[in-house]
């Protein structure tokens, strides 16, 4: 057998063992842990609500592949839960709602949250949390936007803030 003979039949074994591992292995059906946390400490969320844990470890798990808007929406995500949680513990979500009992969308979420007499917001929270709720609706809905990995780089130190803070107000940790 000539070497480029034995290449070519080892590069179809490889192709077959291939084909049978992604006919037979999938994926856990439901939502695996992400091995890093280069956006979302899971710290912060750990302990808060199960759904909550697991939007982050999405965010973590999008970034770490180099899926930014993906993750930029699954932090999105975070944020709007976080900021119904706020409210919601505070007994005020009434004032987040429509006429139909609806919550707002993120908008008027962010809008409301920053000028709630309920609480104060750090500096740091104010600023970023339009960036963060921009980011991730460009991400979401805009059809020639992709998220670079710069783009999430800007906000996570001030993203960090943000999570922690929201947890805190909506007491989801004792």
């Amino acid at each position: 057998m000539k070497p480029s003979d034995a290449i070519r039949s080892s590069m179809q074994v490889a192709l077959e063992l291939k084909r049978t591992i992604d006919e037979n292995i999938k994926p856990p059906s439901a939502i695996a842990a992400s091995r890093d946390e280069p956006v979302i400490y899971m710290a912060l969320v750990n302990g808060t609500r199960g759904y909550i844990e697991r939007v982050a470890h999405q965010a973590n798990g999008c970034y770490a592949q180099g899926w930014y808007d993906a993750s930029a929406v699954m932090l999105r995500r975070l944020l709007e839960t976080l900021i119904i949680e706020c409210y919601e513990a505070h007994k005020i979500a009434d004032r987040i709602k429509d006429s139909t009992g609806n919550y707002f969308f993120l908008r008027d979420l962010v809008d409301h949250l920053l000028a709630e007499p309920a609480w104060t917001l750090g500096r740091n929270v104010k600023t970023v949390l339009p960036k963060l709720k921009e980011l991730g609706d460009k991400s979401a809905h805009s059809r020639r936007f992709n998220a670079h990995r710069e783009d999430l780089d800007k906000v996570l130190d001030a993203l960090r803030d943000t999570v922690q803070e929201l947890v805190s107000l909506a007491q989801l940790r004792r």
